[in-house]
Parts: structure tokens; sequence; C-alpha cells
């Protein structure tokens, strides 16, 4: 029977002994339409290889395999991790913390495509450092797709110009186009968590700007630092007469104005 379903939970948990651990932020699918809406989102097809990050009970990854994916699970919590491994499919599963292990060498070694895609309901606790750590990989994947808390997930796809736009919104679309995919209710999980959740999808680019990524993003991390002072300001140890010169009146607006094209142009001009 399909694990989302919280009668199905409820009897394996009791079975394997079992329960939601708070420390891991475990708050388990029980909803069948939004599981299906995310193997959709990742428009999921047979032979596509799937890394699921913290897949619990398994209620995503058995959707997954059942469309055909070969997946490889990495699962921080022992007993879900043996527990998945009587799932029926091309499915492996490594009982490792995703931010200790080395994902590269784990990836490379399983797949046998160019690239794979991600799909998973993220550790909310964790969010960024675990996306942070798949766009530093971004050359193993050709799209993300995960669930993270919905005002993360805004501030993930922002537009310049608001207050949701920060350093990470800089940050993820360096590497990717990013999309909002649609909200989540609480109520779609088990134990309900106190916000809303949404999906995101990152379709990694083919091309990043050729630029030192580490330095760019100390500038981006300084400008929004002091997200309320002009940029004039808050890179005022970054830049030398030329640059405030000819980017004089951008240097007069504030960082949650600027768009990535702008941030680049600005980047390497001071590089020069």
């Amino acid at each position: 029977m399909p694990r989302f379903r919280p009668t199905e939970l409820s009897d394996l948990m009791k079975r394997i002994g079992a329960s939601p651990k708070r420390r891991y932020s475990q708050n388990f699918l029980i909803d069948g339409n939004v599981i299906q809406k995310i193997v959709e989102l990742a428009d999921i097809k047979p032979g596509d290889e799937v890394v699921e990050i913290g897949p619990g009970p398994g209620a995503l990854t058995e959707a997954l395999l059942n469309r055909g994916a070969r997946v490889f699970a990495v699962e921080k919590d022992s007993v879900w991790a043996d527990e998945l491994s009587g799932l029926q499919g091309d499915l492996q599963v490594i009982n490792d913390d995703v931010l200790e292990c080395s994902l590269e060498k784990l990836v490379e070694s399983w797949k046998t495509k160019d690239k794979v895609k991600v799909v998973a309901n993220l550790p909310y606790h964790i969010t960024t450092p675990i996306l942070t750590k798949l766009a530093l990989n971004a050359k193993l994947f050709s799209e993300i797709v995960v669930m993270v808390q919905d005002e993360v997930a805004r501030r993930f796809t922002a537009e310049p110009g608001g207050k949701e736009y920060g350093s990470i919104t800089v940050f993820l679309n360096f590497w990717a186009d990013v999309f909002y995919g649609f909200k989540v209710k609480r109520g779609s999980f088990y134990p309900a968590p106190n916000v809303d959740s949404a999906m995101i999808k990152l379709v990694l680019k083919d091309k990043i700007p050729d630029v030192d990524a580490e330095k760019f993003f100390e500038m981006t991390r300084a400008a929004f630092n002091q997200r309320r002072k002009m940029l004039k300001v808050s890179l005022k140890s970054f830049l030398n007469d030329d640059v405030k010169i000819q980017y004089k009146e951008l240097l007069e607006r504030r960082p949650e104005t600027l768009s990535l094209d702008e941030f680049l142009s600005l980047f390497e001009k001071i590089a020069k």
C-alpha cells in the first residue's frame, strides 16, 4: 500500500519502532496529490536518475520508483535508511548526512548519465546549506526540485526590487533559472509543521558567468549585509575611483534593486 496514507504510515512506524524526529526536521508527506504534483513538476520519466535527500518513510521515493526512475537516496536516519532498502525498484540507499558526505564522489560512482535530477522534501532547518552544496556541485545536476518553507521559496524566487530579494537569490540565480512551483499546505504533512511549504524548481545553467564565483559572492554578501545602505557605502572597500565614476548612478542604489546582470557588470569592472 502507498506509504503516504496516514494509516499505512502509522502501521509502518509501529512495526519498526520509528517516529518523526524533531532534530532531523522530519515532517512526512501524507498527501498523494502533492506527491504526484512533485513528480510532474520534476517531469520524471522512465530511466531518469534521481538523487533524493532525506526520504524518510519513502512516500516520494515510492512514487519516483513507480515512474521507472533510478533513485539514489541519502538518508541520515539509520532507522529509515534500513527500511527504505526494502522498496521495490532500482534504488540505492546511503545512510549518511548530505552535508558531511562527499556528494560528488557518491553521485559520480552511481550515475550512468551525464547529469541527474534532485527531487526532495528538504529538512527545513538546513535548507540553505543543502541548496548551497548542490549549487556548488551544479555540474552533476540538470534540475533540482525541492520542498522548502513557503517564505523561503519566495526569497529564493524573488525579483529585484522587493524585500524578499537577497544575496541567496543572487547566488541561486548565478547557477540556475529558479521557479516557484506550487504551495503546499501544512496539513499535507505528519506531523503538521507550523508553516506552509512550497516546491521550487532550479534548472541548472549549461554555462555560468565567467567570473571568480567565490569573490563575486563575497561582494554580493557584503552588499546585502548592509541592505538599507547605498552600494557606494556597503561596497566601499571594493571600489576605486574609476568604478565610482563609471557606476555612479548604480552605486547610489540599494542592493535589492540590482539584477544578477547588474551585479556581474559591477563585479567585472571591479575585478579589472
